[in-house]
């Protein structure tokens, strides 16, 4: 099994930045794709950023320059650099992983619990 667990989300003002962190946990061998998307109430939770094992990464438009994933693979964790934050960036941030393999099993795709950020304006 194969556990995510973000942090570092909160409350900043507009203009200000923010760090998420994600843990994968477990007897990990490797893990294709981790991401970070979010949700709003009432849409449909939404990409933000990718980034391969190999390091290639791809934003959302709205993000991109603004927004840094990046990834330690010897300590299975995954962080989103926020910057430049706007009201309209205000979400639960959700982590994931893809194609991973664990424990002698493989997993197609797992979701933390998500952590909440929100942007004042």
């Amino acid at each position: 099994q194969v556990r995510l667990v973000e942090s570092g989300g909160g409350l900043v003002q507009a203009g200000g930045s923010l760090r998420l962190s994600c843990a994968a946990s477990g007897i990990i061998v490797t893990i294709n794709t981790m991401a970070w998307y979010r949700q709003v109430p009432g849409k449909q939770r939404e990409l933000v950023a990718s980034i391969l094992g190999a390091g290639r990464t791809n934003y959302a438009t709205p993000v991109e320059d603004r927004f840094t994933i990046s990834r330690d693979n010897l300590k299975n964790m995954v962080y989103l650099q926020m910057r430049s934050l706007k009201p309209e960036d205000t979400a639960v941030y959700y982590c994931r992983a893809e194609d991973t393999v664990s424990g002698g099993r493989y997993y197609a795709g797992g979701w933390g619990q998500g952590t909440q950020v929100t942007v004042s304006s």
